[in-house]
């Protein structure tokens, strides 16, 4: 995710969605220092799924991504 993409100063926490072929089974897993939050309902989906189209439309492909570290690594 490059540095001067606004709207994601909240995400600071790992999230992982698990999806397949039956909908129904997905479920969204949020890690924190404290524990492990496991979540399925419909509506809980619905809005990490949003979370995850938004980030997805912001990153960075591979070619952009590997540019992008290799002139980080060049200001360290």
């Amino acid at each position: 995710m490059p540095f001067d993409v606004d709207g994601f100063t909240q995400i600071g926490t790992l999230m992982l969605l698990a999806g397949g072929p039956v909908p129904q089974l997905d479920t969204v897993m949020l890690d924190s220092l404290h524990a492990g939050t496991f979540m399925d309902a419909e509506a809980q989906l619905r809005l990490y799924r949003r979370v995850m189209h938004s980030v997805q439309s912001a990153a960075l492909g591979l070619v952009e991504s590997r540019d992008f570290i290799h002139r980080l690594a060049q200001h360290v």
